[in-house]
């Protein structure tokens, strides 16, 4: 394409500014309409980004559609309105990037995935570690055979999320779709999923809500379709970050604690690799698919497993930790 990528963003919060940081660098792409009603968050946008004062500002998602010229749209809005805007986009003939956790329901991923197949149109879902160099680094390892033969895999994560998101969008169901598990949990479900290349077969969960009406703590143990297993834990009220990854293969180990790499291999010997693959962006990603340069690398197709693995998970918890079959 000869010219910009024009894109419309739908929300303008924390993560919108992210991606806006990334596209004034990108000459190829260009962000001409947003969508938001808060006027706080506006200032806070054209504070941050006085480039944008040329954009066209839109309270309703609709209205931008209508008015808006555009190639393509970035969701960035609460989870349960990711579908709506989403198939609204797709009937505009729009290219979609949603953010996790991309929709609500397989239903709803069905649907979309279908739509967008039948409109030619790219769709990506803004999981980032595939993109990171760690993960990527794993990802192609598992598949040239370094560690061997998955056999188990486990992530945890710890964050202060019941606490800080008291109050807002995030503990309510009708526009968040579930708890801590469909928000900051998804990246870690979409992780483990994407690393083993295998569906989840069967799931079962225990989750702990507090007083709040989504859940906050989870505890998760899945098989996956080769007969691999693993767990997933989700510590929505701790007090501090942290985060655990770890793959057990039939020839030696990744252990990921905080950021800190390590490979194992037979011996128990222990080493940080010299070189990572280069890294890139979401949203990257998302302008040079569109232009018809790279595939995308975290399709809807992926990010339907997580749903897919989330709504067993919530079933499962709903039933006392019973097994559900994904």
């Amino acid at each position: 394409m000869s010219n910009p990528v024009r894109i419309g963003i739908i929300g303008s919060g924390g993560m919108a500014r992210h991606h806006m940081n990334i596209l004034k660098d990108m000459p190829d792409a260009v962000i001409t309409a947003i969508t938001e009603p808060s006027q706080d968050q506006r200032n806070h946008t054209l504070e941050r980004f006085p480039h944008l004062q040329s954009a066209a500002f839109f309270n309703d998602h609709k209205a931008m559609l209508e008015s808006a010229e555009l190639d393509a749209v970035v969701i960035v809005s609460p989870h349960t309105l990711h579908f709506p805007q989403a198939m609204d986009s797709l009937d505009k003939g729009l290219h979609v990037m949603l953010e996790k956790p991309f929709v609500c329901s397989v239903e709803h991923a069905d649907a979309f995935i279908s739509k967008m197949k039948t409109t030619g149109k790219v769709g990506l879902v803004g999981y980032q570690r595939h993109y990171e160099p760690v993960f990527r680094y794993m990802y192609n390892g598992i598949r040239s055979g370094e560690i061997g033969e998955v056999q188990f895999i486990q992530a945890i994560n710890c964050q202060g999320w019941y606490r800080g998101t008291k109050g807002s969008w995030r503990q309510d169901p009708a526009l968040s779709g579930g708890g801590q598990l469909n928000d900051t949990g998804s990246h870690l479900v979409d992780v483990l999923l994407w690393l083993m290349g295998e569906r989840a077969k069967s799931v079962s969960a225990y989750m702990e809500n507090f007083e709040a009406q989504v859940d906050i703590n989870s505890a998760l143990s899945i098989q996956f379709a080769n007969g691999a297993i693993g767990n997933l834990s989700i510590i929505g009220n701790a007090f501090t970050w942290h985060e655990d990854i770890t793959v057990g293969g039939s020839k030696g180990m990744y252990f990921l604690r905080n950021g800190h790499f390590q490979v194992c291999n037979e011996k128990g010997e222990r080493h940080t690799p010299d070189q990572l693959p280069e890294g890139s962006q979401p949203i990257v990603n998302f302008i040079r698919a569109i232009q018809g340069y790279e595939p995308v690398y975290s399709t809807p197709e992926s990010a339907r497993g997580v749903i897919e693995l989330t709504e067993a998970a919530w079933k499962s918890a709903a039933q006392g930790g019973a097994p559900v079959s994904v």
